[in-house]
C-alpha cells in the first residue's frame, strides 16, 4: 500500500488529526485526548504535526513532535498512532518525524509508551532500534480514555538515536533461560537472569486483558513494574523484544 506522509498546518487538517486520535484512544470527538487547538499551538511553536494518508486521502496515522531543551540536540515525540499496524504506516510516520528532526539539528528523539503493549515494544526496540532508557511509575496518573481506563499509567521512555543506521532485522530470538527471578500472574516464569542479561515477559495482549479482567491486568502491571524498577536501579535498559513477548534488559551501554 502506498502511504504518503506530510506535515499538517491547516485548521481542517489538524482537526482531522485530533478526531483520529479520539478514534484511536476511544474517546468522543468532543473530548479528544489531544485537542485540535493544542496541536495547532504546538505546530505554531515550532513543532510538527505529521499525518499519513493512503491514495484515497484516508488518514491512517499521525504523530506530533516538538524539541527538547535548548542546545540538547534532542526532540520529543509528543504522540504517535497508526490505524493499521501491518502496513508500514507507523514506520513511515516515524521516519518522517526523524527526517524533520534531523533537518533541524536533532540527534535523538524520545517518547514514552506502555511497556505492557508487546507489539509497540517490538516496534520501538527492534524495528526502530531505540532503547528503553527510563521506567516511569504511573506517569500520567489515572487515565479515563477507552484504552487505559482502570489501569495505572506506567510508561517506558524510548531514546532513539536518529543518526544510527536502521536495524537490518530482529536477528535470532533465543528462548529465555537461566535463573528464574519471578513468577507471573499466570503461574509461569515472569523473569530470568542469565549472566548479565535479564529477560522479562509481558501478557499477549494487555489491551484485551484489561477490558476482560482488569484486576488480573493490574497484577501484571505490578509484577512487571517490580522487575523493571529493580533492573533500572541497577543500571539496566530495555534493548529488545521477542515476538512472543519477552523483553531483553541489558546493562546500560551494552550491545543489544
Amino acid at each position: 500500500m502506498t502511504v504518503t506522509v506530510r506535515t499538517v498546518h491547516d485548521v481542517a487538517g489538524i482537526a482531522a488529526v485530533a478526531d483520529f486520535f479520539s478514534d484511536i484512544w476511544q474517546t468522543p470527538h468532543t473530548a479528544p485526548p489531544y485537542p485540535a487547538e493544542v496541536l495547532h499551538s504546538l505546530e505554531h511553536a515550532g513543532g510538527a504535526v505529521h499525518a499519513a494518508y493512503d491514495t484515497s486521502g484516508t488518514l491512517l496515522g499521525a504523530a506530533v513532535a516538538v524539541f527538547g531543551e535548548p542546545d540538547s540536540y534532542d526532540s520529543y515525540s509528543f504522540v504517535a498512532a497508526a490505524r493499521t499496524s501491518d502496513r508500514g504506516v507507523g514506520l513511515a510516520v516515524k521516519r518522517a518525524q526523524r527526517d524533520w528532526a534531523v533537518q533541524r539539528g536533532a540527534r535523538t528523539m524520545r517518547w514514552t509508551f506502555d511497556p505492557l503493549v508487546a507489539r509497540n515494544a517490538r516496534f520501538n526496540l527492534v524495528k526502530l532500534g531505540g532503547r528503553g532508557t527510563e521506567y516511569l511509575v504511573d506517569f500520567y496518573g489515572p487515565m479515563a480514555d477507552g484504552l487505559n481506563d482502570g489501569d495505572e499509567s506506567d510508561r517506558l521512555t524510548i531514546t532513539w538515536d536518529l543518526t544510527a543506521p536502521e536495524p537490518e532485522g530482529p536477528g535470532a530470538e533465543p528462548p529465555p533461560a537461566g535463573e528464574v527471578l519471578a513468577t507471573a500472574p499466570d503461574g509461569d516464569p515472569l523473569a530470568y537472569r542469565s549472566q548479565d542479561t535479564l529477560r522479562c515477559r509481558v501478557p499477549d495482549d494487555i489491551v484485551k486483558l484489561r477490558a476482560a479482567e482488569p484486576e488480573l491486568a493490574l497484577r501484571w502491571r505490578h509484577a512487571v513494574r517490580e522487575v523493571f524498577t529493580e533492573a533500572f536501579s541497577q543500571g539496566y535498559e530495555a534493548t529488545a523484544m521477542t515476538r512472543d513477548g519477552w523483553y531483553t534488559l541489558s546493562p546500560r551501554g551494552a550491545l543489544a
